[in-house]
């Protein structure tokens, strides 16, 4: 794969986020008796997401919006509304044109985030070096370690450490799905997520617990993740960060380049 930047990779990438998100509502969709309300939509090309009792915008939001969608924006929209919920569209560069946005504008919607999406090719010769930092990957026996983490790191209260527990135990072992933890003195301290599909591998998660951030846990769990994506063929490493957050400082320090910079549009 061309390590220069073209349309190609964008739309690679692009595709990369919505097949995750995707896998990971269906496989919560799944669980008996949908118990978190999940609905999965497609309107043309855009993928639009619900949870009736996860509000969070990352399981309520548009993926894959473009162009060609301007006359389902009613539709899309309405979808949301009768289900009492705002919407999110996630907006790609070089995916819209100011039509769209215009459109997105007088339905009272406003540009309200920046998200940057970050790849990494694998080419013939691509060597990535491991951290002595001792990295394991974790087994379903073991997703409430993974669901205390990803709580602490995040501020979610630990009462929702079984929510989280549950809604991950149904990936663990389901295929293209690996999940990491990062050991600190022997102790459980950092995870990483990652989804594999089609020779690309999507870094979908991470989080250090508070009292271990600054020690590199993050960079050894990203090398880790490549390594892996190496060794099982994949083409490509695609990772989502805040712009300039640590975790995107992390990611280029590894050697991924910023592909680019999403918007994010919320209603008013």
């Amino acid at each position: 794969m061309s390590q220069t930047l073209t349309q190609e990779t964008v739309n690679l990438i692009e595709k990369s986020e919505r097949d995750y998100m995707l896998d990971r509502m269906k496989a919560i969709q799944e669980r008996p008796g949908n118990p978190e309300g999940v609905e999965i939509k497609s309107f043309g090309n855009a993928l639009a997401l619900y949870s009736e009792t996860m509000p969070w915008p990352a399981f309520n939001t548009v993926k894959g919006i473009n162009t060609n969608e301007i006359e389902l924006l009613d539709e899309i929209v309405e979808f949301y509304k009768s289900r009492k919920r705002k919407v999110q569209f996630e907006i790609v560069p070089s995916r819209v044109n100011q039509a769209l946005l215009q459109e997105l504008a007088q339905r009272g919607y406003y540009q309200s985030g920046f998200h940057t999406s970050l790849y990494y090719p694998i080419v013939d010769d691509s060597i990535i070096e491991l951290s002595d930092i001792r990295i394991r990957e974790i087994t379903a026996e073991e997703i409430q370690t993974y669901a205390t983490i990803h709580c602490r790191s995040t501020g979610l209260p630990d009462e929702g450490i079984p929510h989280v527990a549950q809604n991950n135990l149904i990936l663990c072992g389901r295929p293209g799905w690996k999940f990491f933890v990062a050991m600190k003195s022997d102790i459980p301290a950092a995870v990483g997520v990652m989804y594999m599909k089609d020779s690309v591998a999507s870094l979908t998660f991470a989080g250090t617990l508070p009292e271990y951030r600054n020690n590199g846990l993050q960079q050894a769990l990203i090398r880790r993740r490549i390594y892996e994506a190496t060794i099982t063929h994949c083409n490509i490493v695609i990772g989502q960060a805040g712009f300039l957050t640590q975790s995107h400082r992390n990611m280029e320090i590894i050697g991924m380049k910023m592909g680019y910079v999403r918007t994010t549009w919320t209603e008013l």
